[in-house]
């Protein structure tokens, strides 16, 4: 009997390697492949011979993208308005969910603050009212448009709420005893003892203004004002086509192709998001995890 409960197990230990390999695989994959088209030769990139391996070896495409000035101020616009927009999307979310996770006792309306986020998060006014309160507070152009554009995340509010809710009483009962206000309550005893689903949230906020690029073709005007992610949308490969051609544009046209140049615009942009999540990842779990949590 106790064999085959080992074998058993052993089995499903490696049942489960497999699964998790397979699961590694599918992810890390579509990175890797990705890198591979944008280090290969326009040929072979356009061909789709491309699979596991790049084919031949162009560093035209990195080489393009960094004479490009506007790729790195686009670049810049992105880190500004994922900085911002995380900073002020979690303040707005913490002071929401605040109030909120309080008790119905001190905070009688609560329930119809409720009622009116998930209405809200149900159902939108549209993209042109939308649109037009942008361009009333004259934010058109700006990177508060991208920032203010989205700045309360319904669903992040409601994961940190029941968060709030699920901490023990008597620390909120123990804080107002020594003399601390609702501010000293929230920001040294609710805050510090919510890292987890605060991380959590702040990747989900940080991964949606950098890969967002809707906003930013909407509410940008002029192509200096682009996100990285719509500059790269909008983006593509200016060679002049006729009889004045320079040797060096002649060597350009042959290097370089729109499906090596666009893999290496995608894997630069993602790799800010790459380095930034293993830091998050060991708060993910538990965050998600609790704040998901209702009474």
């Amino acid at each position: 009997m106790v064999r085959n409960t080992t074998l058993g197990s052993r089995a499903f230990d490696i049942a489960n390697i497999i699964l998790l390999g397979l699961l590694v695989i599918s992810c890390v994959y579509p990175l890797w492949y990705t890198f591979c088209v944008s280090i290969s030769e326009k040929s072979a990139a356009n061909a789709g011979l491309v699979t596991i391996y790049p084919i031949g070896f162009s560093l035209t495409p990195y080489k393009e993208i960094i004479n490009d000035s506007m790729f790195f101020n686009a670049f810049w616009i992105s880190i500004q308005r994922t900085v911002l927009g995380t900073s002020f999307a979690l303040l707005m979310t913490v002071l929401m969910a605040y109030p909120l996770a309080r008790p119905k006792k001190d905070f009688k309306t609560r329930n119809i603050f409720m009622w009116i986020l998930v209405f809200c998060m149900l159902f939108s006014g549209g993209l042109i009212p939308w649109y037009l309160t942008i361009q009333n507070y004259h934010l058109i152009d700006s990177i508060w448009a991208l920032v203010l554009g989205g700045g309360v995340p319904v669903f992040d509010v409601i994961l940190i709420m029941n968060f709030f809710r699920n901490l023990p009483k008597e620390l909120n009962e123990a804080a107002v005893v020594d003399g601390a206000g609702p501010w000293s309550v929230l920001f040294r005893v609710y805050v510090p003892c919510s890292i987890p689903v605060l991380a959590a949230v702040a990747l989900f906020i940080s991964v949606y203004h950098w890969n967002e690029f809707f906003n930013g073709l909407v509410l940008s005007n002029t192509q200096s004002s682009y996100p990285l992610q719509t500059y790269i949308q909008q983006l593509v490969v200016n060679i002049p086509v006729g009889t004045n051609l320079t040797p060096e544009q002649y060597k350009k046209l042959s290097e370089l192709s729109n499906r090596t140049l666009n893999s290496a615009k995608v894997f630069i942009a993602m790799v800010p998001m790459l380095v930034v999540y293993p830091f998050l990842q060991k708060y993910f779990v538990s965050g998600i995890m609790l704040g998901a949590v209702k009474e």
